[in-house]
């Protein structure tokens, strides 16, 4: 796909004003870790449940006329999938998902209701993104990454927007470490464009911290062979894509892994003190800082990303 544009502070910027004119701010939860007050962002409330409608909204905002009466393809394991779904409902597109077949059915189920088609395929033999082209090409569609589209990563940045703003309202110093939830690096790279200022940690399950170790070298490294079973699938990304690494490269982001018991112990975590169902990948920014993985600071800024679950598996998480 031919990029034709970074991503921009001054994206991030306008992509929050498009939001704030169509939603509230998601909600800005103020909580003591080790002793520090910091602010969790909420992206969990939003109404599809998950911060991805910030790009989505962005991206297809962006387009003419003749573009939005072609429709848009998207490949997703959930969250997206309802962003896009969500934003095209909403401007009378027509939307096709390409989905895995062991996504989680609560994903699967809420994008259909929101009118978009969803195309099925197999996570470990076949190419989402092989089969979104195809169809966007073959339909004259937009195809909407993920993470890997400029207006995506400027939609997702405007978390951070209004992040700043909330932890100023409640009396918090401004956002100097930012702690966030990376599959394929759209959000922390948004919010990390977003705060020039802040400190940006990216958060991902143990084996699948691709991220992470593209940071320390210098070049992306994918996630490789065989990775193991993790509960986060919205962080099942095999390969960051280089517009999001660039960003956080340049930045001097750094990143830490967390473990499939630290993840539901924020899960139970976020329950029991903030009274918020937060799904796994949701959770990894917060669980990083329960297990101490990364320093509670003052100015410290977690997102929550999302809050999706399959009901029986969040039961199993929190009843552990």
């Amino acid at each position: 796909m031919t990029i034709l544009r970074q991503p921009t502070r001054a994206g991030v910027r306008d992509a929050a004003a498009k939001i704030a004119a169509v939603l509230p701010p998601s909600p800005l939860f103020v909580h003591e870790i080790n002793g520090v007050a910091m602010g969790l962002k909420a992206e969990s409330l939003q109404p599809m449940g998950a911060f991805k409608l910030r790009g989505a909204w962005h991206r297809l905002t962006a387009l003419d006329e003749a573009a939005r009466a072609r429709g848009v393809v998207a490949f997703s394991s959930g969250n997206h999938a309802q962003g896009v779904a969500w934003a095209a409902r909403r401007l009378g597109m027509a939307a096709t998902i390409v989905m895995p077949h062991d996504a989680p059915r609560v994903k699967r189920e809420a994008t259909l209701q929101m009118g978009a088609e969803v195309v099925g395929y197999d996570r470990a033999t076949e190419s989402r993104e092989a089969i979104a082209a195809r169809l966007a090409e073959a339909r004259g569609a937009t195809l909407v990454p993920s993470f890997d589209d400029p207006w995506v990563i400027e939609g997702q940045g405007s978390a951070a927007i209004e992040a700043a703003a909330q932890m100023a309202a409640a009396g918090l110093p401004s956002p100097s470490r930012l702690v966030v939830p990376c599959g394929g690096g759209g959000l922390a790279a948004g919010c990390a464009l977003a705060l020039p200022d802040a400190a940006v940690t990216v958060v991902e399950p143990e084996g699948w911290d691709d991220m992470r170790r593209s940071l320390e070298a210098g070049w992306i490294e994918p996630v490789g062979d065989a990775p193991p079973p993790t509960a986060c699938d919205a962080l099942q990304t095999t390969r960051v894509s280089p517009l999001t690494f660039d960003v956080l490269s340049r930045r001097g982001a750094g990143g830490v892994a967390v473990s499939e018991a630290e993840i539901a112990a924020a899960q139970v975590w976020a329950a029991e003190r903030l009274r918020l169902v937060v799904e796994p990948g949701g959770a990894v920014a917060l669980a990083a800082l329960l297990a101490g993985k990364v320093a509670a600071e003052a100015g410290t800024l977690a997102i929550l990303s999302g809050g999706n679950v399959d009901l029986a598996a969040y039961a199993g998480a929190i009843g552990r």
